[in-house]
């Protein structure tokens, strides 16, 4: 069960709250390892239907194997999946309700529901910034099969032209200022420093706009009549 009680503690006295920072990047690119590595420890929630999915599969004793041909269990994996995407969107509503920061997990193939979600929090002050993860199509590969929950390599290769091809569109949408790429593709090498700093700094800076700014004062005021 979502934990509501969580999300209604949280909020206007939380680190780093109206920003959000979507991770782009097809299966095997290392988003994960990327995020863990740049965002984490710094207070914001993740939001990743994937996690969840992956959970629900574990908890029903399915196979992580997207390539199996089983016509019942693939029914009941899509059953599991359109669940943990209704669960990730509910989180993602009390999330920005508290104005918390956000790490969104993304492919980048759906351009026009990255662009919605980020003009929603654009619109209630959010400062909105992408972490493209790119790697070659070769490592991708090689990734997937190591990953516990695969994906057919058919999927990886359509998955990575598309979001190779997403680039451009999506530096547009979120600014060159607030689009950052992360070259992925040696093992064991960490992030390279400067990137990580770059990142670092886009998650500390002060809300600026006037949406957030009228919304911290109006918290504040609450809990000093409360």
């Amino acid at each position: 069960m979502i934990n509501f009680q969580q999300y209604i503690s949280e909020g206007v006295y939380d680190p780093n709250i109206f920003k959000a920072f979507f991770l782009a990047g097809g299966p095997g690119s290392g988003k994960s390892w990327v995020s863990e590595r740049t965002l984490m420890g710094m207070g914001l929630k993740v939001i990743n239907s994937d996690n969840t999915f992956t959970a629900a599969l574990n908890k029903e004793k399915l196979s992580l194997n997207m390539a199996t041909t089983d016509a019942k269990e693939i029914a009941r994996r899509d059953d599991i999946r359109t669940k943990a995407k209704a669960r990730t969107g509910v989180q993602l509503k009390l999330a920005l309700e508290g104005r918390l920061g956000l790490i969104l997990d993304s492919t980048a193939r759906d351009i026009a529901r990255i662009e919605s979600e980020a003009n929603t929090m654009r619109h209630i002050g959010y400062d909105v910034h992408m972490v493209f993860v790119n790697t070659s199509l070769e490592v991708a590969l090689k990734r997937n099969q190591m990953r516990p929950r695969k994906v057919p390599d058919a999927i990886v290769i359509s998955n990575h032209k598309q979001v190779q091809q997403n680039i451009g569109k999506l530096q547009n949408l979120f600014g060159s200022s607030n689009f950052i790429i992360v070259d992925n593709n040696k093992v064991a090498e960490d992030v390279n420093p400067k990137v990580y700093k770059a990142i670092r700094r886009m998650v500390t800076k002060k809300p600026t706009s006037y949406q957030a700014i009228s919304w911290i004062k109006r918290e504040l005021l609450k809990k000093k009549r409360g």
